[in-house]
């Protein structure tokens, strides 16, 4: 809640207003004498001088009327002291008043209420990197180089409307009822140098502008039942949800159709949720939720298991179960753009069907003045046909990510270590390959991060990147939005350290600088029929600059930088040049 602030200080002037009320007193108990000072220090505002303390042979506060009251008085709900107080009906204001579209009070009967959020996200980005050319429709007649003009911008506007309604107060307990609902209006612009880039269509020209409604949230949750006196409890939750494997987004993390049972036990120190879902079909541009689109056939089963405070105090240690199942072997998939997403355009580029299974440990906390964040997967499994051989292949790879912090007055420093392992032979009926079901990695920079953000085509290798938009793994995808997992890839080793630094309560900065490396180039020297591709990509480093004029969440501008600075086997593959991108945020909220 927004003005919890606001309601703990109006519940103790509310309280110490009953204590010296007479027509209070008659109909209610109040508090003892001895709690009045105290309420009255709570009111004073820094510098005032101290009052005098209220006795009990004041007027209407005898000893024997103060003797045999309670220490605390019951209220009827929290919403009629706000409006007690005098706090005023604001509804374009969330902090400074009484506002019954954010859940201050009921907006029908005596216990359901409403709360809505509205959220507009502006990205503009301009971005140099490794662009194919197509030389029968390059705009530039003596273009003939297999790397074309790399130089593009791209302008992104997110309005996102959320609109709850639940049943029940959300102070100590979940609500009775929840429905919500989550609608993403999008708007894109990008401008690329070179034709057949945006549209498999070269006539189509080097400009795209679109426009998309996904829904990222529909959902009902049922509280099922209270198993404990503080509120621990069983809930249901049925449709479009989001829902994540882990802390850091690195396996899972998506808003699919399904349904899920979650929970807590034991004061909220277990938590648990186990989840059948099914996964929508994305729009091709803005990676939304294509609710008119027919369900995707790929599933996911997931449990996962936390435990707050283990094996120490301050860390909380997660483990999950996650199998995906897909079976997406009927007609080859086209996106909105002309170009064919599944199969991927690489190898043999037949109809793939798999099943994987992934057991995970996960760990998010801190151990004395130390921070830490720890995950590790292990992949098994089989798919059929193998990307490279047509023939079925076992599935085994491993992930595994830690990063460790420390703070220092206003310096935070980290170092990062990932890894990712990679396919060795292409040739062979293993899979080794670690690659995730759909990831959004918060690490390393995350999105301020080049490799992370900007997808790199695999330039004479198929119509794949190396990794996706928003991905850290080298999975040698079509799309993030409509490709299938693919489990030999040359994987990913990355050393980073960074460092955030809270210039003043309005500005934070942000830099990193990672070391990447690819953990096998034998996929890569097969898809591109070029040897002895060596396994340094190059140093990606980046700097962000976060600026919150209000001290909250309502209004965020952030500019970021960000380069790579390429390697032997990253130039082995796209040449010298320095690949680049700069890009401004505006995120406003209500």
């Amino acid at each position: 809640m927004k003005i919890n602030r606001h309601l703990c200080l109006a519940t103790l002037v509310a309280c110490y207003a009953m204590s010296v009320s007479n027509a209070v007193q008659a109909e209610a108990p109040g508090i003892r004498a001895d709690c009045v000072e105290y309420f009255d220090r709570l009111r004073r505002r820094p510098g005032d001088p101290p009052r005098e303390a209220h006795r009990c042979d004041e007027p209407g506060l005898s000893p024997a009327v103060w003797g045999d009251l309670p220490y605390f008085a019951a209220i009827p709900d929290r919403w009629r002291i706000v409006n007690a107080v005098g706090y005023p009906e604001r509804l374009w204001d969330p902090y400074h008043g009484n506002n019954v579209l954010k859940g201050d009070r009921p907006a029908f009967g005596n216990d359901w209420f409403v709360a809505f959020n509205l959220i507009s996200d502006s990205t503009f980005e301009g971005r140099r990197l490794p662009t194919p050319v197509g030389i029968a429709t390059s705009p530039d007649p003596g273009e003939l180089d297999v790397p074309g003009d790399v130089d593009q911008t791209a302008f992104t506007q997110n309005v996102l409307l959320e609109a709850v309604l639940y049943k029940g107060e959300t102070i100590f307990r979940p609500p009775d009822y929840e429905l919500r609902i989550l609608p993403v209006l999008n708007f894109t612009r990008v401008e690329v140098g070179e034709a057949g880039i945006l549209r498999a269509d070269p006539t189509a020209g080097t400009t795209r502008s679109d426009n998309f409604v996904g829904i990222q949230g529909l959902f009902l949750d049922k509280h099922l039942r209270n198993v404990s006196d503080r509120f621990d409890f069983d809930s249901l939750r049925i449709g479009i949800q989001p829902i994540t494997a882990d802390f850091r987004g690195f396996l899972f993390q998506d808003s699919p159709v399904g349904i899920r049972l979650f929970g807590t036990r034991n004061n909220n120190r277990w938590q648990y949720n186990i989840g059948v879902f099914r996964r929508l079909e994305k729009d091709s541009n803005s990676g939304l939720n294509d609710i008119s689109a027919d369900l995707r056939e790929d599933d996911v089963l997931l449990f996962n298991l936390y435990r707050q405070d283990f094996p120490i105090l301050g860390f909380t240690s997660q483990i999950a179960l996650v199998h995906n199942r897909n079976s997406e072997i009927d007609d080859p998939f086209v996106d909105a753009n002309g170009f064919l997403a599944r199969p991927a355009a690489i190898g043999v580029q037949r109809n793939r069907e798999y099943e994987v299974t992934y057991v995970g440990y996960n760990g998010d906390g801190h151990i004395g003045r130390w921070n830490l964040t720890a995950s590790a997967y292990y992949a098994f499994g089989t798919e059929k046909p193998a990307t490279f051989t047509g023939l079925e292949s076992d599935i085994s790879a491993a992930f595994a990510a830690v990063e460790v912090s420390r703070d220092f007055d206003w310096l935070r420093l980290r170092a990062t270590l990932i890894y990712g392992s990679g396919d060795d032979d292409p040739y062979d009926d293993k899979s080794t390959g670690f690659d995730a079901i759909f990831e959004n990695p918060l690490i390393a920079g995350a999105d301020t991060s080049f490799w992370i953000r900007q997808a790199v085509p695999l330039l004479g290798g198929g119509r794949v990147t190396l990794s996706s938009q928003n991905g850290l793994l080298n999975s040698l995808r079509s799309s993030k939005a409509h490709g299938q997992s693919n489990f030999t890839n040359p994987g990913l080793l990355l050393a980073g350290v960074g460092v955030d630094m809270e210039i003043t309560p309005k500005i934070r900065a942000s830099i990193n600088a990672n070391q990447l490396w690819f953990d096998d180039t034998a996929v890569l020297e097969v898809a591109r029929n070029q040897g002895n591709i060596d396994k340094s990509i190059g140093q990606d480093l980046s700097l962000a600059i976060t600026y919150r004029p209000l001290i909250s969440q309502n209004v965020i501008l952030r500019v970021a930088g960000s380069a790579l600075v390429p390697a032997d086997g990253y130039k082995q593959l796209f040449g010298s040049d320095t690949a680049y991108s700069v890009l401004a945020n505006l995120i406003l909220a209500y």
